[in-house]
């Protein structure tokens, strides 16, 4: 039994390592062999698309953002998509139709991914930018993504989110700044392992609407179309900024919700395969580990590691896990008195979205989500 104990403690540790770490260092020096995409001064005509479910406070800003983009305004369509929208949004954006604003609208909620597939046969441009309606966008943004559309082989560009300062927001931010680490790597080696829908752009040649019944539309679209042949690249100056999540209630449903979608995602994405040796590395590492199998492995090391016992390697190893998950609690406890968690966010972070990792794969599993999310924002 100790021998059993050691070697699920030693193989569960060493692939936590990989995921957090190895992976990383490995892609880096792999991706200095790799030859980068082709970049140039582009202009296409591109389509926002914006899916806006009761957004009447934040409508009239996003549109005025988007209308304030530095891009040519005859090759820059603004679309937004209000379906099952019960309060003043569908109206607000009508105010907007003599400015070349294009209202999709109708009473019946479907969820986000039937909103924006209602969206394609308005579309005209070659490229699409699907961002949501509560984050703002730099005005150089849409040029910044256009930009990579020069290398034929590229299909889609992953911008970068940022997030608010607030108690909630500090593991988030922590989360999105390795993430864009990571993205940045994933771009020079190959592939990015998905892009977030607050900022994404798509040629509208290579984009293929997911599902209806998919929970992370931005992620299954844009793994979907590595998985044909096309390269998903990052810009790590088209930023998407929007306010935080105001408490940690409402941050834990957000991630719980993403991770049922992570879930629905890696287990419909069957065939990631055909893209490659070079992409199903990338996806196993980034997206399946990080998403299904570390989450499971972390309790898994803190029970072995209790089975093996009292051993001195072992009484120092189990310290510092409870050290680390301490560190998370008493992050968690900060902010729920909203006080910042300063370094302890980063330990935040990490005990939060593998705990949520668990919940939302445990709820997919069992048929508990549905595509009409409630808003967290409070």
């Amino acid at each position: 039994m100790t021998a059993l104990a050691a070697a699920l403690f030693w193989a569960a540790l060493a692939i936590i390592a990989y995921t957090y770490v190895g992976y990383p260092i490995r892609l880096a020096f792999l991706s200095r062999l790799r030859r980068g995409h082709r970049v140039g001064d582009v202009i296409s005509a591109v389509d926002v698309v914006i899916a806006a479910y009761n957004e009447q406070d934040h409508i009239a800003q996003k549109l005025e953002n988007t209308l304030a983009l530095d891009y040519p305004a005859d090759m820059l369509g603004i679309i937004v998509v209000t379906d099952g929208s019960s309060d003043a949004t569908p109206d607000i954006v009508r105010r907007y139709a003599d400015r070349g604003v294009l209202l999709v609208h109708q009473p019946e909620r479907q969820g986000k991914t039937a909103a924006l597939a209602r969206a394609l046969p308005h579309l005209q441009g070659e490229a699409i930018l699907f961002t949501d309606a509560n984050c703002a966008l730099p005005a150089q943004t849409v040029r910044r993504m256009v930009r990579h559309l020069a290398d034929p082989k590229v299909g889609g560009v992953s911008g970068v989110k940022r997030v608010g300062q607030a108690g909630a927001s500090e593991g988030e931010n922590l989360y999105w700044l390795y993430e864009g680490w990571l993205k940045a790597l994933d771009s020079r080696f190959g592939s990015v392992m998905g892009a977030p829908g607050e900022i994404w752009l798509a040629r509208r040649e290579a984009y293929r609407p997911p599902p209806p019944d998919i929970l992370l539309d931005d992620f299954y679209a844009s793994v979907e179309m590595v998985t044909r042949g096309w390269r998903v690249v990052y810009e790590p100056d088209a930023l998407s900024l929007e306010p935080a999540s105001p408490t940690l209630g409402a941050e834990w449903r957000r991630r719980v919700r993403n991770a049922a979608g992570g879930w629905q995602a890696v287990l419909r994405l069957t065939n990631i395969w055909r893209g490659g040796a070079p992409l199903l590395f990338q996806y196993l590492s980034h997206r399946v580990l990080r998403w299904m199998v570390v989450p499971l492995l972390l309790p898994l090391v803190l029970i072995t590691n209790l089975l093996l016992l009292p051993e001195t390697q072992y009484l120092v190893l189990l310290g510092i896990q409870l050290l680390f998950y301490s560190a998370g609690l008493a992050g968690w406890l900060l902010v729920r008195n909203e006080r910042r968690a300063g370094l302890l966010a980063a330990p935040l972070a990490v005990c939060m979205f593998n705990a949520a990792a668990l919940v939302g794969g445990w709820r997919y599993l069992r048929g508990q989500y549905t595509v009409l999310w409630p808003k967290v924002r409070s």
